[in-house]
């Protein structure tokens, strides 16, 4: 059964109505100007062109087919579960791995690897919704570090609520290009889908409120090294925010950080942006949880290069070393 989706062209949108179409129901330019040629999208309720202009005002409605089910299978794959009890897990995800099963990622993912986990004596597939296997949270495919998983419908939903109420604090190690004015700056930017390109998110006065405090740990040569503190969970946020003030991260190719790639150390397709301290109150026991995860590998060798100090890629734990877990606030 098809899903009818209405809305009113702003002042500020502008563009073919294809373009529009697929920015307002996040799809791609192709899908949108299908469902225009197939007669699915009205404009004031007659059919247009897709390079017609919609004017402010006018009421779009589109008729969405649904989607063709694909199953997300279970699959045995290692991931580095640090905690785990009989409500929740807590997992160290490497970098180049996928947390949630999308088109060009149907396998392969933590998703996959969970129900993997789970498949022989406890199902994740409902908790949270459909095939969202327990997540509370997600990390960029790019991004290593921590994330929960509750395994009960109960858990993930206080966890959820405690996200919601900003009562679960999740701290980034970051590395940026350039040097902030100051020791302390917070961006506080609303987020939404970059209407130029969908797979991208933007500053938008008219998207979802997103705010980061960045606290510098260490300055070098040519990059700062911060210490980032979620206060929403926008998607691609740090990213975004960093690169509204001119200091993208290290790496970033998305977000305009990544050149210079090989002379601060780091692989193909990976940024600086570890997930490196978690900590919330157990959804059971009301029990605090502190969870620190040193930097992996390839993000020590670049502080290494960056640092212009090798030895740091054998310190036990760098961020312990730049006082990263000292919280002033």
């Amino acid at each position: 059964m098809n899903q009818t989706r209405r809305f009113a062209v702003d002042a500020a949108d502008g563009g073919r109505l294809d373009s529009l179409v697929a920015r307002r129901l996040d799809l791609s330019r192709t899908q949108a100007a299908t469902l225009i040629a197939t007669g699915q999208v009205l404009v004031d309720g007659k059919a247009e062109r897709a390079s017609f202009l919609p004017l402010p005002g006018s009421e779009i409605t589109v008729e969405v087919p649904p989607t063709k089910d694909r199953p997300v299978l279970a699959e045995d794959i290692a991931i580095n579960v640090v905690f785990e009890d009989d409500e929740v897990l807590v997992v160290d995800k490497a970098a180049g791995m996928v947390v949630h099963p999308a088109p060009g990622h149907w396998s392969g993912t933590l998703v996959n690897a969970l129900k993997g986990r789970f498949s022989a004596n406890q199902s994740l597939d409902e908790v949270g919704g459909e095939d969202r296997a327990g997540l509370v949270h997600r990390l960029d495919k790019d991004t290593s570090g921590l994330l929960v998983v509750a395994k009960t419908e109960r858990a993930h939903r206080l966890l959820s609520k405690a996200m919601a109420e900003r009562r679960v604090s999740r701290r980034y190690a970051a590395m940026t290009w350039g040097h902030i004015d100051g020791d302390k700056i917070t961006v506080d930017k609303a987020i939404a889908r970059d209407p130029n390109d969908r797979k991208k998110m933007a500053i938008s006065a008219s998207g979802r409120a997103a705010r980061t405090d960045f606290v510098r740990i260490a300055r070098f040569q040519s990059c700062d090294f911060f210490r980032a503190h979620l206060h929403s969970g926008r998607t691609h946020q740090i990213r975004v925010h960093l690169m509204s003030i001119g200091h993208p991260v290290v790496g970033d190719d998305t977000y305009g950080g990544g050149g210079a790639r090989r002379l601060v150390g780091l692989p193909p397709q990976r940024h600086f942006l570890h997930a490196a301290w978690l900590v919330f109150k157990h959804p059971g026991t009301g029990d605090l949880m502190d969870f620190r995860s040193p930097l992996p590998e390839d993000l020590r060798v670049s502080l290494g290069a960056i640092a212009e100090d090798p030895d740091l890629i054998a310190h036990p734990d760098p961020l312990e070393y730049f006082g990263f877990y000292r919280v002033d606030g």
